[in-house]
C-alpha cells in the first residue's frame, strides 16, 4: 500500500516512556483519572439501606448486618449485559453465602477454626474470582461478609440462619442491581461499544506523540471488553433482531478503525487533525442515539488533498463509514459487519478454574499468596490476644489487591493513613447514640460515598468506608467506643504490614519470570496472522479471521498488563526495565499483524519471503526463549507491510540491548560478590594476625 505524503520516509514512531510505579505524595493523594461512579454509588446505598433495615426489622440488628454486607453483591457485575448479569450475581449470591455458612460455622467449633475459615475464604474467592475474571471488588466482600459472620451471635444451630440472612441481602443488592433492566435493557452493550469509541478518539489525539503506545494499549483494552460485553448479549431472541445488527456492526468498525490508526501512528511522527478525533468522540454519542450521529461529508476537509490510497485516507474514510453505520437504525441482510459473532457466548468455567492452574498461570500464585497471608495475619493476632483478628485478615486482603510490590506498598499506606482519619469520624458518630435508623442511613451514605471515590483514590475509600465500618460493627456487637476505634487502628496497621510482606515474600518475581513468555506468545500469534496473510494458498474465512484477531488481541493486553505488574515487583523490577523497548516493538508487530489480518484484500508474498518472513519470527522466538542475543539475517522487503520489518529489526536490536545489558548486570554481581568474599577472607587473616 502507498503511504504516501507525511506518512512516507524511514521514521519510527516515538517509544513513550515506560511505566513508573512509585510510592510518592501523587500516588498516596491524587486522584486517578476516570469518572466518578455516581450510579454504583447510588445503587450501593439503596441497597444496603434497604437490606440492613428489612434485616434489623425481621431478625434484629445484631444479625442484620450480615444482610448489609450481603446485599454488596450490587458491586459486582457493574457493567455486563443484564441477561447475563442475573445469572453471574446469583452465583456471587451463592458465594457469599457460603462464605458466611463457613464462617458460622467456624466460630461455633473453636476460636481457632476462624482463622482457617477466613484465609481459606480468601484464597478460593481469589482464585474463582481471578479465573472467571470477576472486576472489583473482587474477593473482598466474600472475605468481609465471612468475617464478619464470625462474631454473629449464635451456635451451631444458628448457621442455617445466618446463610439465609446473607441471602436476603444477596437477594436485595440482586434486584437492586437488576432494576436498570425493565427501562435500559441494552444499557451495558451501548455503554461498551460507546467507550471503544472514546478510547479511539483519545488514540487519535495520541498519534504522533509519546503517549502512542500507552493509548494503544488502553483503547485495545476497551475494545476487548466491548467484544466481551457485546458477545455475553447474544441471546437466541436477540441477535436475530436489527438493535442487534447494527450494534455488532458498529463493534466492527470501531475494531477495524482501531486498526486502521495503529497503522497511521506508526507511519507518522507528526500528529492528526484535532477535527478527526473530535469526530470519533461524536461517534461514542451516536451509538446508543442515531440523531446524534456526525455527517460523513464533515471529514471531506480533512481527506482535500490526501491521495486516495494513503493509510489517512483509508482511515478518514473509514469513520466516514462507521457514521453511516451509526445513522442507521437497522442494516441489510447482506451486511457482513452485521452477521453473528463467531464465538460461544458464554465462558467456560470449569475449564477456565482449570486453566488458571496451570503453571504459567498467574492465577494460582495469586490465589496462595493471598490464602497464606490472610491466614498468617489472623494466625498471628489470634496469638497477639487481639480480639478482632478478622479486621486483620481483611486489611491484608484489601492490601493485596493492589498487585505488585510498589502498588501494595501505596495501598498499605493509603489503608493505614485512611483509617486513623476515618476511625475520628467514625468514634465521634458512636459518641452520639444515633439511633437504629440513622445508623442505618449513615452506614449506607458512607458506603454509597465509599464507591463513589473509591476508583479514583483509595485513600479517601478508606476515609469513608472506617466509619460505616465501625457503625456495623457496634451495630454487631456493642463495646465501649474507645476500645473499638483503638483496636480498629491497631488491626488495620497489623493487617498492612502483613499485606506488604505477603507481597515481598511470596511468589514476588511471578511476573517477571512469566514476561518473556508474555512476548513469546504475541510474537507466535504474530507470525501466524503474518504468515496467514502473505500465503497466497491460505484463504481466511470470516471464523478464522475473527479467532485469529481475538487471541491477538487478547495475548497483547495480557503483554501489557503482565509487564505493569512486573514492573513494580522490586527488586526484581531492575531486570525488567531493560525489557521495555522489547515490549512497545512486540506490541507494535501485534498490532501491526493484526492490521494486516483487518484488510480486505491483503497481498501476498512468494514462497521465499514467506519463508524468510517465518525463520525471522522463529529465531527470536528462539532468542527469547534461551536467553540469548537474536541472529538475525537481512529481512525480506513487504512493500505492502514496511512497518513490520522495521518494527522486527527494532525488536532484535532491543532485544540485543536488553541481553547485553543483563549481561553486565551479571558481570557486576559476581564482582560485588567476590569483593565481599576477598574482604571476608581479608578480616580473617587480620582476625587470626
Amino acid at each position: 500500500m502507498d503511504l504516501g505524503g507525511s506518512l512516507e520516509g524511514p521514521a519510527r514512531a516515538l517509544v513513550g516512556e515506560r511505566p513508573r510505579p512509585r510510592v510518592d505524595l501523587k500516588a498516596l493523594f491524587g486522584l486517578q483519572s476516570g469518572s466518578w461512579a455516581w450510579a454504583t454509588a447510588v445503587k450501593a446505598t439503596l441497597a444496603m439501606s434497604l437490606s440492613f433495615s428489612l434485616a434489623a426489622w425481621m431478625f434484629g440488628t445484631e444479625i442484620g448486618t450480615l444482610a448489609a454486607l450481603g446485599s454488596m453483591t450490587v458491586l459486582y457485575e457493574k457493567k455486563t449485559p443484564y441477561v447475563y448479569r442475573s445469572a453471574a450475581l446469583a452465583l456471587v449470591g451463592l458465594g457469599f453465602v457460603a462464605s458466611v455458612a463457613l464462617g458460622s460455622l467456624a466460630s461455633a467449633l473453636a476460636p481457632w477454626v476462624p482463622v482457617l475459615s477466613i484465609g481459606l475464604t480468601a484464597g478460593v474467592a481469589t482464585w474463582v474470582c481471578a479465573a472467571w475474571r470477576v472486576d472489583r471488588p473482587g474477593p473482598l466482600f466474600f472475605v468481609l461478609v465471612g468475617a464478619i459472620s464470625t462474631i454473629a451471635p449464635g451456635g451451631l444451630v444458628d448457621v442455617p440462619l445466618h446463610a439465609a440472612v446473607a441471602a436476603l441481602g444477596a437477594a436485595v443488592g440482586w434486584s437492586v442491581s437488576m432494576a436498570g433492566a425493565p427501562v435500559r435493557a441494552r444499557h451495558p452493550e451501548y455503554r461498551a461499544v460507546a467507550e471503544a469509541y472514546r478510547q479511539l478518539a483519545s488514540l487519535l489525539r495520541a498519534v504522533g506523540t509519546p503517549d502512542l503506545d500507552h493509548d494503544q494499549h488502553e483503547a485495545s483494552v476497551a475494545v476487548a471488553e466491548a467484544w466481551r460485553i457485546v458477545l455475553l448479549a447474544q441471546t437466541r431472541g436477540y441477535r436475530t433482531t436489527s438493535e442487534a445488527a447494527r450494534l455488532r456492526a458498529l463493534l466492527r468498525w470501531v475494531s477495524d478503525i482501531h486498526l486502521a490508526v495503529t497503522q497511521v501512528g506508526l507511519a507518522r511522527t507528526t500528529p492528526l487533525p484535532e477535527k478527526a478525533a473530535d469526530f470519533a468522540e461524536r461517534l461514542s454519542s451516536a451509538v446508543a442515539d442515531p440523531s446524534r450521529a456526525p455527517d460523513p461529508a464533515e471529514l471531506d476537509e480533512l481527506r482535500r488533498g490526501i491521495r486516495p490510497r494513503t493509510l489517512e485516507s483509508r482511515l478518514y474514510g473509514q469513520l466516514a463509514r462507521a457514521a453511516q453505520a451509526t445513522r442507521r437504525a437497522s442494516h441489510d441482510e447482506d451486511d457482513e459487519r452485521a452477521e453473528t459473532l463467531h464465538d460461544e457466548r458464554y465462558p467456560a468455567l470449569w475449564d477456565s478454574l482449570r486453566s488458571s492452574l496451570e503453571t504459567d498461570s498467574l492465577v494460582r500464585p495469586t490465589a496462595l499468596r493471598m490464602w497464606i497471608t490472610v491466614t498468617a495475619a489472623c494466625a498471628f493476632s489470634l496469638f497477639l490476644g487481639l480480639d478482632r483478628y478478622y479486621w486483620v485478615g481483611l486489611t491484608a486482603t484489601t492490601v493485596l489487591q493492589a498487585g505488585n510490590v510498589v502498588l501494595t506498598m501505596n495501598r498499605a499506606l493509603q489503608r493505614s493513613l485512611g483509617t486513623l482519619a476515618g476511625v475520628v469520624v467514625g468514634a465521634a458518630l458512636i459518641a452520639l447514640h444515633p439511633p437504629l435508623a440513622l445508623v442505618i442511613v449513615l452506614a449506607a451514605v458512607f458506603q454509597g460515598l465509599t464507591q463513589l471515590v473509591v476508583g479514583r483514590n483509595f485513600f479517601y475509600a478508606s476515609i469513608l468506608v472506617t466509619p460505616m465500618a465501625l457503625l456495623l460493627s457496634a451495630t454487631a456487637a456493642p463495646e465501649p467506643i474507645t476500645d473499638l476505634a483503638q483496636s480498629r487502628i491497631i488491626d488495620t496497621v497489623v493487617g498492612s504490614v502483613f499485606g506488604l510482606l505477603g507481597s515481598v515474600l511470596l511468589w514476588r518475581g511471578t511476573s517477571a519470570t512469566r514476561l518473556p513468555q508474555a512476548i513469546v506468545n504475541v510474537l507466535r500469534i504474530s507470525r501466524e496472522c503474518i504468515l496467514a496473510v502473505l500465503d497466497p494458498d491460505v484463504r481466511i474465512g470470516p471464523k478464522r479471521r475473527y479467532q485469529l484477531r481475538r487471541d491477538m488481541r487478547a495475548a497483547l493486553v495480557d503483554l501489557r498488563g503482565v509487564y505493569d505488574s512486573a514492573i513494580g515487583d522490586v527488586p526484581r523490577a531492575a531486570s525488567t526495565r531493560p525489557l521495555w523497548p522489547v515490549v512497545v516493538a512486540t506490541q507494535r508487530t501485534g498490532y501491526l499483524a493484526l492490521s494486516a489480518l483487518a484488510r480486505d484484500r491483503p497481498e501476498t508474498a512468494g514462497t521465499i519471503t514467506l519463508q524468510r518472513v517465518d525463520l525471522a519470527f522463529r529465531e527470536l522466538i528462539a532468542s527469547l526463549e534461551e536467553r540469548r542475543t537474536p541472529r538475525m539475517g537481512a529481512l525480506p522487503r513487504l512493500p505492502a507491510y514496511p512497518r513490520i520489518n522495521m518494527e522486527l529489526r527494532a525488536l532484535s536490536n532491543a532485544m540485543t540491548s536488553a541481553v547485553a545489558q543483563d549481561r553486565r548486570a551479571a558481570l557486576q554481581e559476581a564482582e560485588r560478590r567476590a569483593q565481599r568474599e576477598r574482604r571476608r577472607a581479608q578480616k580473617d587473616v587480620d582476625a587470626d594476625l
